[in-house]
């Protein structure tokens, strides 16, 4: 994976998308694998970093991305699944 860009919600269903508590630069894309459609939640500072690491890697089964319903500042976003527990 390119280091440009971190899936956060990997083959995730396209509804996360509409949680607002997410990352401003957080993008949905979706793409064929497999024959199968596939959603991934990613993050990145710039659009043409997702559009390189999927095309990549999937060529002609990239179909699109678009921006997710996310307000948060993405510098005090902090991932609720890999939230540290305090001691």
């Amino acid at each position: 994976m390119s280091s440009k860009i971190k899936i956060i919600r990997p083959k995730c269903d396209p509804s996360l998308a509409q949680d607002k508590s997410l990352p401003c630069t957080a993008y949905l894309v979706e793409y064929m694998e497999e024959g199968q459609v596939c959603f991934d939640i990613v993050l990145c500072s710039k659009k043409v970093d997702i559009f390189d690491h999927y095309w990549d890697n999937y060529r002609e089964g990239f179909i699109n991305f678009k921006q997710t319903e996310g307000r948060t500042n993405p510098k005090i976003w902090e991932d609720p699944l890999n939230k540290k527990q305090k001691k």
